[in-house]
């Protein structure tokens, strides 16, 4: 038997595929399409973050790519192409071919949006674009300034009608901003926003009180929380979180019912076939269920979430749809 590196990367890829396929019951249709598909990867795996490092897409696609490249046997390459609110490394996406080799790992409701909120896109995401797997959710957090005189939701939205607050966004028509516009319109809030081409130079900018406050991913806004250099307010999860349950809930915070996040998950070329969906989809859920893994995403201040492909399109409908509706209301329109 050959033991070459090659001929054992080759091996393993081949047991993952064959359990998994077993195991997921979400891929037991799949079975006799890994048998016919060629093997998946065959060369490096390129990981498209179409957002400045430091986001919630960052996050992920950090967590996931040494484990993934470790259980696959090829290089797995995280590469940033940021641009138009996650447009541009879409864009590239759905010109990748049919091999499964460029992947998306995105925000699932920036996604869904785009149509909504920008003019041209180049691209369908509805047609363009398929699910592959979800990784995780992090629900949002709304943070402020330090020093700013506000200490809960209400006082910040009563305050906002006292004197100007501007709020720090990722972006025009960013899951952020249309979570913040629909919350404000539930509060009677005045606050301005100020949109950035990143979480990460919006947060920024609220430390040093060049914007009063910030909605942004949980994940990546803790850190600054729990360096005393923003000050938290609420946050958007349906419960409070045991990593942050010292922070209140907006629900309970003066907007019941209220609820909104950041879901993760990698995308692929509509081209590519189902097959090699499926395994991709395998590989990926495989380590995603690693305990270790899981914990580490917990600690970021996020949730491992995983969808099968058919659940992920499915879900991804069913976002497209909800923040259509608050874009096409509020009249939101970027690019």
């Amino acid at each position: 038997m050959d033991h070459s590196p090659v001929a054992d990367a080759r091996r393993r890829r081949l047991l993952l595929a064959g359990s998994l396929a077993t195991g997921l019951g979400a891929l037991a249709p799949a079975r006799a399409a890994f048998a016919a598909a060629p093997v998946w990867p065959s060369k490096p795996v390129r990981l498209i973050v179409p957002f400045t490092p430091g986001g919630a897409s960052d996050v992920a696609a950090r967590t996931v790519s040494s484990a993934l490249q470790q259980a696959i046997g090829q290089p797995v390459i995280v590469d940033y192409k940021p641009g138009a609110n996650g447009n541009l490394g879409a864009d590239i996406v759905t010109k990748s071919g049919a091999d499964g080799h460029t992947l998306l790992v995105t925000d699932i409701v920036g996604q869904a949006i785009s149509p909504a909120v920008y003019g041209k896109l180049g691209f369908d995401p509805s047609t363009d674009l398929q699910g592959v797997a979800m990784l995780t959710y992090a629900p949002h957090l709304i943070a402020v300034y330090a020093e700013l005189g506000a200490g809960t939701l209400l006082e910040l939205a009563a305050l906002s009608k006292r004197q100007p607050i501007s709020c720090a966004i990722s972006a025009i028509g960013s899951p952020p901003h249309l979570a913040c516009v629909q919350l404000q319109k539930i509060l009677g809030a005045q606050w301005e926003y100020v949109p950035y081409k990143g979480g990460s130079q919006a947060m920024t900018d609220t430390i040093s009180g060049q914007t009063q406050m910030v909605i942004n991913s949980l994940a990546p806004t803790l850190p600054f929380v729990q360096a005393g250099r923003l000050k938290p307010i609420a946050l958007s999860n349906r419960g409070r979180m045991a990593l942050v349950s010292q922070i209140p809930t907006i629900d309970e915070s003066g907007a019941p019912g209220f609820s909104s996040g950041s879901w993760q998950g990698v995308m692929a070329s509509s081209a590519v076939p189902a097959a090699v969906v499926a395994q991709i989809h395998a590989a990926v859920a495989s380590v995603m269920q690693d305990t270790d893994l899981r914990a580490r995403v917990l600690g970021q201040g996020a949730q491992v979430s995983l969808k099968s492909p058919a659940d992920l399109n499915t879900f991804f409908a069913a976002e497209r749809r909800r923040w259509e509706a608050v874009a096409r209301e509020n009249h939101i329109q970027a690019g």
